[in-house]
C-alpha cells in the first residue's frame, strides 16, 4: 500500500513538473526578444549582477579578476533571468576556462535566496541605525563586524559564539583554523585576525554570521580528504565551487549494486565526520538527497550543501568536562510527516564526546524505509534482491540505525551496517 501511494505521488510530481514546463515554454515564446539579449550577455562579468557593490558585506573578492575578465559564463538556461523564479536557492551552473587548460563546469552560489540576501542588508541596517534601510557601507562600521578591528589580535569564542551553526559552540582551536585557512586573503596561513585587511576581516565575519558554508569548505578541504565540494573563490555575493556531479537523488532507482556502494560511502562519511584524528566532530544538521552529489567518474559521494554544519571540539569537551560529557548520547527518532526531518539538541551535540547524530541522520533520511523524498519512500536501499530481503539482516540493521529499540543500539547497528554494506559492495563488484 505504501509503495502504491509513493508511486501515485511520484506521478503527481511528474505531472506538476510537465505543467510547469509547459507554462515556461509559453513564457519563452512571448519573450523571445529579451531572451535572445540575455543569451548574448555575460552577466558574470557585470559588477551589478555579482553584487560587488555590497562589499565588504559580501563573501569575498579572490575570483573577481576571473569573473570580470569573462572567464566564467553561465550555461545556456542559466542565462535566462526568467528562470530565476524557479531558482529559489540561487544556484547556477557555469563554464570556467583557463587559456591553456580548456573549460570545466563549476557551481556558482549566492548562498541564499533573494529574500535572504535582502534580509542581510536589513539586519545590518537595523543593527547600526535601527531602521530597515540605510547606506550599507556606512552602517557596517557601526556593527559588531567593525568592532573586531585591526587592534583585535585573535578571533575569540566569546565574540562570535552562536552566530551560526558552525560556531554554535566554537573553541579557540576551531576559530584559529578558520582564520588560518581563510581563502579570501592573499596572506593566508596566519591565525592572527589582525593580519587580515579591514575588508577581508569584515568579509570573513559577514560570511561566518550569515552563511558559513564557504568557511566549512575552506577549513575542512577536499584536498585533505574531507567529503566536501572544493572551494574555488568568490566575487561579491557569488561563490564558486567545484562541480561534483548529479545529485544523490538521481541515483534513487540506480542498479542495486550502485546503491549499495553509495550507501556504504554515506555511512563512511558519517563515521569520518564523527570520529577523526583532528578531534573535531562535524554534525550534519540538514540531511537530504539534494545535499549530496556523486562524481560521474570515480562514483565518490560528496557533500554539496554545507551551510548547516555544527562543529564540536571534542578536545575542549574533554578538557572542560561539562555535565554528562562522557555519557553516550542517542539521538531521538523523529517520525514526522515532512521530508528530511531530524531531531537534535545543539547544546547536547556541543557537550558530549560520543554522539550518534550523523549515523541517525544518514539512516533516517537517506537509507532506511523511513526516508521520504519527492513523493517516494523506502530510502536509497529500497527493493533489495530477494535473497537479501529474505535474510532480513539489512532491514534489521537499517531499522535499528534509524529507530533503535535497544539502549545504544544505533552505535552497534551503524558499525555492523558499515561492515555489511562493505561486504555486499565487494560481493557485487
Amino acid at each position: 500500500m505504501l509503495r502504491l501511494v509513493s508511486l501515485k505521488l511520484g506521478r503527481l510530481y511528474r505531472y506538476v513538473k510537465l505543467a510547469v514546463l509547459g507554462s515556461l515554454a509559453a513564457a519563452l515564446v512571448l519573450n523571445t526578444h529579451s531572451l535572445l539579449a540575455s543569451l548574448q550577455r555575460n552577466e558574470l562579468s557585470e559588477r551589478r549582477f555579482l553584487q560587488l557593490n555590497k562589499c565588504p558585506a559580501c563573501w569575498g573578492t579572490s575570483w573577481c579578476r576571473k569573473f570580470l575578465n569573462g572567464q566564467l559564463r553561465l550555461e545556456s538556461w542559466g542565462r535566462l533571468r526568467l528562470l530565476d523564479f524557479f531558482n529559489v536557492k540561487n544556484v547556477y551552473f557555469a563554464r570556467y576556462g583557463e587559456p591553456r587548460e580548456g573549460s570545466r563546469r563549476v557551481v556558482l552560489k549566492r548562498l541564499g535566496s533573494a529574500q535572504e540576501l535582502a534580509d542581510i542588508d536589513t539586519k545590518i541596517c537595523r543593527r547600526a541605525t535601527g531602521r530597515g534601510r540605510c547606506d550599507l557601507l556606512q552602517a557596517l562600521h557601526a556593527t559588531e563586524f567593525a568592532s573586531l578591528n585591526g587592534d583585535v589580535r585573535l578571533l575569540t569564542p566569546d565574540a562570535v559564539e552562536g552566530w551560526s551553526d558552525l560556531v554554535h559552540c566554537p573553541s579557540q582551536r576551531l576559530l584559529d583554523r578558520l582564520v588560518r585557512r581563510y581563502a579570501e586573503t592573499k596572506d593566508s596561513g596566519s591565525f592572527l585576525l589582525r593580519n587580515l585587511k579591514d575588508s577581508e576581516r569584515m568579509q570573513l565575519l559577514i560570511t561566518l554570521a550569515f552563511n558559513p558554508e564557504p568557511l566549512v569548505l575552506q577549513s575542512f578541504p577536499s584536498d585533505e580528504g574531507w567529503p566536501f565540494a572544493k572551494y574555488l573563490g568568490a566575487c561579491g555575493r557569488m561563490v564558486a565551487v567545484n562541480y561534483v556531479g548529479e545529485e544523490l537523488w538521481s541515483y534513487f532507482n540506480a542498479p542495486w549494486e550502485k546503491r549499495v556502494d553509495l550507501a556504504w560511502q554515506l555511512m563512511e562519511i558519517a563515521e569520518q565526520l564523527t570520529n577523526n584524528d583532528f578531534e573535531f566532530a562535524l554534525y550534519l544538521l540538514d540531511v537530504s538527497f539534494d545535499n549530496f552529489a556523486v562524481g560521474p567518474r570515480d562514483g565518490k559521494v560528496i557533500i554539496v550543501d554545507a551551510e548547516n554544519v555544527l562543529v564540536a571540539d571534542k578536545r575542549l569537551i574533554r578538557q572542560n568536562k561539562p555535565e554528562n560529557w562522557d555519557v553516550w548520547y542517542e539521538s531521538k527518532f523523529d517520525d514526522c510527516d515532512k521530508e528530511a526531518c531530524l531531531s537534535f539538541s545543539k547544546e547536547i551535540l556541543c557537550a558530549r564526546v560520543t554522539v550518534d547524530h550523523n549515523y541517525y541522520a544518514i539512516c533516517q533520511n537517506l537509507l532506511s524505509r523511513h526516508a521520504t523524498w519527492r513523493g517516494t519512500s523506502g530510502g536509497l536501499l529500497h527493493d533489495p534482491p530477494a535473497d537479501i530481503a529474505k535474510d532480513g539482516r539489512l532491514e534489521a540493521l537499517l531499522d535499528e540505525c534509524a529507530n533503535p529499540k535497544k539502549r545504544y543500539g544505533r552505535f552497534q547497528a551503524a558499525k555492523e551496517l558499515r561492515e555489511y554494506l562493505a561486504q555486499l559492495s565487494n560481493n557485487v563488484r
